[in-house]
């Protein structure tokens, strides 16, 4: 008998007839041999009607009181969602986060899971009863009542999944459905853009980069629990019986295709710091400073210092904009440095772990936002994910243009001939050599920890840098273009624009392709921009250090760039994304900074097993 975890969200309960629909789906599946734990959020607009209510007392109610009442929504879908299983001839014991184990740390309204206990839910399913546990929600080791934050009943019900599977004796025998108000994961919004195309497939990474970029089916912090405790999920409808999207582990025949998936978000926020002091610990400085101040920071892009100074520029979300500069402000004015912001930005998100093995992506990416005009403020690449910042009012027709240009419009991957969905969830991971479930629940010492997988140390590429370029739509498609054409494979891209109208943009190539790059380059900016400046640099080496979950936990950056700042190692060029971060170090330094990496998040010599941050 295997246990399934079944989610179901606010539009999903919102009605009377809707919570009977849900609990007719928890009554089949138990029917069809399962053990069955049911998690709901909220009804409909209930925690906006219950947030409204706390505005009618006070401006700013305390974030404990906040989570207090918060907490009544789920508690009212769960008792209702029992009521109605009753009422249909099943059996059904409904708890609240509290009642149930879920123990988290103590932030408030954004609380993170530390543990969960499963003795009450198998004591319950043991005697035949379908378990419904309020999503959203816990309790801190203080006894005080806490809410998970955007997306917590998703995060709920993965990670009930993920402890149940730990406890299970095989390791195939517990899934997750989230009951959802669409039928799967589409290549992109098809509200945006209607000829978008359901997956019948994703990687978890793939989905965890889509999430983070804008795509709202799932929030990223469930697809961590999901990659970590190797769960499957199943994003499905709630209002038929359509087959959705599951997402599992990545395997070979899904790199087949470049892109899987491109996503918006359109409340961005750019932030430039200009003129800081090209040495070691400056980036240490800014991110820990950020991250003291819980301020998620999302794309960063820090290129090659020029006359002893640098630029970084990074994202946040805007509604986090005015406290991230009350943070800079001091801060650049120590550093001797400028900060600047702009609020009508976009980013665009092209995903896919088919970035793994095919070439040319990025130029093709680049070359559909030229042919549309549009001029990409910032660049930055990740293991399988390219993202550009864009004006707002450009936006929808980035995606638009990026979606077409890579056929995303098309029917998508399916299974490959033969195969069976069996076969997909047993098959063996092939991007990262995660430990089984068990050992994880040894190592960390809370359930959302951040996990790093491994970190690499690559010597043999070399850096393009060009200095002060023009800002104008084409320009950079027209760089790539140029060293597509004499068969270069392009790996990292930084772009920053900077003051007035000029941007500095970087990239990396095989080292026994840089002086091929570095004349391509050359013959290029000669035609578009006699004023640029390129400079060649082979005196680099690369750090990919992976994990889950990497841009969302704050705590990463700081780690990281404070353990190369104690060592003196300057930092020429960072690149983030949800699971890797890479950057730059000097050639010589190369080896003394993996080994310094690896101390500080303490993985073995060989870089296999992950490890916890806290």
């Amino acid at each position: 008998m295997g246990v399934l975890v079944q989610k179901f969200g606010g539009t999903s309960v919102a009605t009377a007839e809707r919570i009977y629909a849900a609990a007719r789906r928890a009554i089949k599946a138990q029917q069809a041999g399962n053990q069955v734990v049911v998690v709901v959020s909220a009804r409909g607009d209930t925690t906006d009607d219950l947030i409204a209510m706390a505005r009618e007392i006070c401006d700013h109610p305390p974030p404990r009181e906040m989570d207090m009442l918060l907490a009544t929504g789920e508690q009212i879908s769960i008792a209702l969602l029992a009521m109605a299983i009753h009422s249909l001839g099943g059996t059904a014991v409904s708890f609240t986060g509290a009642q149930v184990g879920i123990v988290t740390d103590s932030t408030h309204t954004k609380a993170r899971i530390k543990s969960i206990s499963t003795t009450r839910m198998r004591e319950a399913l043991a005697t035949g009863s379908i378990v419904i546990v309020a999503g959203f929600q816990g309790i801190d080791e203080a006894g005080n009542i806490t809410t998970l934050g955007r997306g917590g009943s998703d995060t709920t019900a993965v990670a009930l999944a993920a402890v149940l599977k730990h406890e299970s004796g095989d390791r195939h025998d517990v899934g997750c459905e989230i009951y959802t108000d669409v039928d799967g994961v589409y290549t992109t919004d098809p509200r945006l853009v209607p000829e978008a195309q359901k997956m019948e497939f994703i990687s978890y990474d793939e989905m965890l980069e889509l999430a983070s970029a804008g795509a709202a089916v799932m929030h990223s912090r469930s697809i961590e629990f999901a990659k970590k405790y190797d769960v499957p999920v199943m994003v499905r409808s709630a209002f038929s019986d359509v087959e959705g999207t599951w997402i599992v582990r990545e395997q070979e025949w899904m790199r087949g295709e470049p892109a899987c998936g491109v996503a918006i978000v359109k409340d961005e926020a750019r932030l430039l710091l200009d003129g800081v002091p090209d040495q070691p610990g400056v980036s240490h400085r800014v991110f820990s400073a950020l991250a003291e101040r819980n301020i998620v920071v999302d794309m960063i892009a820090q290129g090659l210092g020029s006359q002893g100074k640098a630029a970084i520029g990074f994202t946040v979300p805007k509604a986090e904009l005015r406290e991230a500069l009350s943070v800079l402000h001091p801060l650049a004015d120590s550093l001797g440095a400028t900060v600047s912001a702009a609020e009508d930005v976009s980013k665009v998100s092209l995903v896919g772990a088919g970035m793994r093995t095919h070439t040319g992506v990025a130029e093709r990416m680049f070359a559909a936002l030229a042919g549309e005009k549009i001029n990409m403020q910032m660049i930055t690449t990740g293991d399988i994910k390219i993202s550009v910042l864009v004006d707002r009012q450009d936006g929808m027709r980035a995606l638009r243009a990026v979606h077409r240009a890579f056929g995303l419009h098309r029917e998508r991957l399916k299974l490959p001939h033969g195969a069976s969905r069996e076969e997909v969830f047993r098959a063996p991971e092939t991007s990262m050599n995660l430990e089984n479930g068990r050992d994880l629940y040894r190592r960390l010492s809370s359930m959302e920890d951040i996990l790093i997988s491994d970190i690499r140390l690559v010597c043999d590429y070399g850096q393009i840098t060009v200095l002060r370029l023009a800002d104008v739509p084409g320009y950079c498609n027209r760089i790539f273009q140029g060293v597509a054409q004499a068969g270069i494979n392009v790996d990292m891209i930084v772009q920053n624009l900077g003051a007035g109208g000029r941007a500095d943009l970087s990239f990396s190539v095989p080292q026994h392709d840089l002086a091929t790059a570095r004349d391509c380059t050359e013959r290029v900016i000669r035609e578009i921009d006699p004023a640029a400046r390129v400079v060649a640099d082979s005196d680099i080496a690369v750090l990919f250090v992976f994990g889950v979950g990497m841009r969302t936990h704050t705590g990463v950056a700081r780690k990281m760039f404070g353990a190369l700042a104690e060592r003196q190692i300057n930092i020429r060029m960072i690149n983030t994304s949800e699971v890797c971060f890479s950057v730059v170090v000097e050639q010589t330094r190369g080896q003394e900074a993996l080994e310094c990496l690896r101390r500080t998040f303490e993985l073995t010599t060989n870089g296999n097993g992950p490890s916890s941050l806290h």
